[in-house]
């Protein structure tokens, strides 16, 4: 029997939780881990089973517990998988403005089942552009400046040609200038993860301007847009909103004090509010950034579907992992291939 947009047949949902490790300790300004636990959604229905990932981040208000806590609540949203809008509706009237990543996995599993059913892959089922893929960033994680030294000397050495720097320390000058001097060829972005102070980011953006970085993420807290207008105006450095960026509806509030917005599917709810919020970006006229949480090939292959569409990419997640338990994304150093095959193009061993 085939299936058509809206018949109703036995559908099964389940779940499970992993720990993903990084090949090394992994640093930000506010934590360094190791450990990632990834919570994996499978729907099943009329033979085709689509995927999603919840990749949850503290920061967001949500912890690989309360991602298992809250999933079970939200699995009946999902009744009909062409039903986008009515998912979107369901799980929102429930949790508003909560539980994110829950929301993502949710709805990467109704995108993928219908493109299995169609028999293309995600991007083609959503008629995302077909556009080369911006080169992705390749992270240097925040730790002492040997180590950051060396994971930029390997990363140039495989043929990275984009480097994202972690900052939000006191020693962010010499770390700038050392990577500068490490990798002088590669273009060089920095990301302090609302680490610094107005009157840090002033000194900051003249360093970095030096250095010819190419943009800066989130240099203060995520509420103080009136800081961020400021550095705006004296910067000629791209100031990008990452932290201030929560929920699609935030996009407009930003325009005024950011130049660009760094997309995440697993803090905006899925590639469809992803795909709004860039819709949204590029009317007020922003530049977007696709990126990604450390999650794995699964969730970054459903970045990959909108990365088209973009002017920079950040999708190095799964290259961290030691324990990627997905595969068949193609990577060339930076370059990451489109899938071809139908949904997300990539299997579980």
């Amino acid at each position: 029997m085939s299936l058509t947009p809206g018949t109703l047949t036995h559908k099964t949902m389940t779940h499970e939780t992993l720990e993903l490790h990084t090949r090394q300790p992994f640093g930000i300004a506010r934590w360094t881990h190791s450990v990632y636990p990834r919570t994996f959604v499978a729907f099943t229905q009329g033979g085709h089973t689509g995927r999603g990932e919840a990749a949850p981040n503290a920061f967001y208000g949500e912890t690989a517990a309360i991602v298992q806590a809250v999933l079970p609540g939200l699995l009946d949203c999902l009744t009909d998988p062409w039903d986008w809008d009515g998912l979107h509706a369901a799980m929102s009237a429930r949790f508003p403005h909560h539980h994110p990543s829950v929301k993502c996995a949710l709805e990467m599993a109704a995108l993928e089942w219908c493109a299995l059913h169609a028999g293309v892959p995600v991007w083609k089922l959503l008629g995302l552009s077909p556009a080369p893929i911006p080169e992705s960033s390749f992270t240097v994680s925040l730790g002492e400046l040997p180590a950051m030294r060396q994971q930029a000397r390997e990363a140039v050495q495989a043929g990275y040609g984009v480097l994202k720097v972690k900052l939000g320390t006191e020693r962010d000058v010499q770390i700038v200038e050392a990577l500068r001097e490490e990798a002088p060829a590669v273009s060089l972005r920095v990301d302090a993860n609302a680490a610094w102070s107005r009157h840090g980011a002033r000194r900051m953006l003249e360093v970095l301007d030096a250095a010819e970085v190419e943009l800066v993420e989130q240099p203060l807290a995520a509420d103080d847009l009136e800081g961020h207008a400021e550095l705006r105006r004296f910067s000629r450095v791209p100031i990008m909103a990452d932290e201030s960026l929560h929920h699609v509806s935030d996009v407009p509030r930003l325009a005024e004090s950011f130049d660009a917005v760094n997309l995440k599917l697993a803090k905006l709810g899925g590639p469809l509010q992803a795909l709004q919020a860039l819709k949204t970006a590029r009317a007020l006229k922003m530049g977007v950034m696709i990126g990604c949480m450390i999650e794995s090939s699964l969730g970054i292959a459903a970045a990959v579907s909108l990365a088209g569409l973009c002017d920079w990419a950040d999708l190095d997640g799964a290259l961290l992992l030691a324990d990627d338990p997905y595969s068949g994304l193609e990577w060339q150093a930076g370059h990451v291939q489109r899938p071809t095959a139908a949904g997300w193009g990539v299997e579980r061993p």
